[in-house]
C-alpha cells in the first residue's frame, strides 16, 4: 500500500544525497540507459540505498537515479525502472514516481522499448504516447488510498499532458526528427504477445506494445504530476513481419537509434 509517510522518508534520504532541488525526472526504458550518461555532474544513488525503493533486475537496465544537468536544466533520471514481469506490485513499481514528485520535479518524461503494432510505423520510429490502454488488469491504485498522494479516483483523461505532447512535437522539428504519434498498450510480459493478440490490440486502437509504463503514469495522474511519453520502436509486433522476437534485437535496435534519441530527449528538455 502507497503512504506518504514512506514516500517522504525516501524523499528526505535523497534530499540529503542530491546537489539540488530537479526540475525534471526522466525514467528510461530497455536499451535507452546510456541517456544517462549525457546528463552533467552526475551523483549517481543505486535503487537498493534508497529506502523503501525495490531493486530493478531487468536485463541492461543499471537500477540508479542519476542526478545532473541536461541542457541547462536541472534532471533526475531513472537509470532503469521496475516492472511487473519482475514480481513486483503495481505500487511498488510506481513508487518511484511519488518520490520525485515529493522531491519537487514539475513534470516526467517517461520512455520505453515498444513494438510497433501501426502497419505504418518502422523499426527505430519515435513515436508521442498520445493514451494508453491498460490491458494489465491491475492499478497501482488498488487497495486503501492516502489522500495525501492523491485523490482516491484520479482523472485519466489528460494523463499525457497536451501542453507537454505540443513541446515534444516542436523539438522533433528543431532538430528534425520524426516523431509518430500513437497510443500505447501496457501488457504484462516477460513473454512478447502472440500474432493473435496483437491483431486484437490493433483492432482496440493500440500502436504500439510495451510491458512497462502504465503503472507510473497512472500514478503521475494521481498525484498530479503532468507526464510526456515518448516510445521506441524497437521491433515490429509478433506477426506484423512475420519473424521471430528477441530481446537482443530490442536493444540493438536501441543502441543503433540511441544517438539519435539523446540528441532528440536533450533538445526536448530544453523547452519543458
Amino acid at each position: 500500500m502507497l503512504t506518504y509517510d514512506e514516500v517522504k522518508q525516501s524523499a528526505d534520504f535523497l534530499r540529503g544525497k542530491l546537489p539540488f532541488i530537479p526540475e525534471i525526472g526522466i525514467v528510461l526504458g530497455s536499451g535507452l540507459g546510456p541517456l544517462a550518461e549525457e546528463i552533467e555532474q552526475p551523483v549517481c544513488i543505486p535503487y537498493g540505498d534508497i529506502p523503501h525503493f525495490r531493486v530493478s533486475t531487468a536485463p541492461d537496465h543499471a537500477g540508479r537515479l542519476v542526478c545532473g544537468t541536461l541542457s541547462g536544466r536541472r534532471i533526475v533520471c531513472m537509470q532503469g525502472r521496475l516492472h511487473g514481469y519482475e514480481g513486483y506490485a503495481p505500487d511498488e513499481i510506481a513508487y518511484p514516481v511519488y518520490v520525485l514528485r515529493e522531491l519537487g520535479i514539475q513534470a516526467l518524461v517517461v520512455t520505453n522499448a515498444s513494438g510497433g503494432i501501426n502497419t505504418g510505423f518502422e523499426v527505430g520510429d519515435f513515436m508521442l504516447i498520445e493514451d494508453h490502454i491498460n490491458l494489465t488488469g491491475k492499478s497501482p491504485l488498488t487497495g486503501a488510498n492516502d489522500a495525501s498522494l492523491g485523490t482516491r479516483f484520479s482523472d485519466m483523461t489528460f494523463a499525457y499532458a497536451p501542453a507537454l505532447r505540443e513541446k515534444a512535437l516542436t523539438a522533433a522539428e528543431q532538430c528534425g526528427t520524426v516523431l509518430r504519434r500513437g497510443v500505447y498498450i501496457g501488457v504484462n510480459g516477460p513473454q512478447f504477445e502472440t500474432p493473435a493478440e496483437i491483431r486484437a490490440f490493433r483492432t482496440l486502437g493500440a500502436d504500439a506494445v510495451g510491458m512497462s509504463t502504465v503503472f507510473e503514469v497512472i500514478a503521475a495522474a494521481h498525484c498530479g504530476l503532468p507526464v510526456l511519453g515518448i516510445a521506441m520502436i524497437t521491433n515490429m509486433a509478433a506477426g506484423v513481419l512475420n519473424k521471430p522476437l528477441s530481446g537482443a534485437e530490442v536493444n540493438e535496435i536501441a543502441e543503433k537509434r540511441g544517438g539519435v534519441f539523446r540528441e532528440y530527449v536533450k533538445t526536448l528538455v530544453e523547452t519543458l
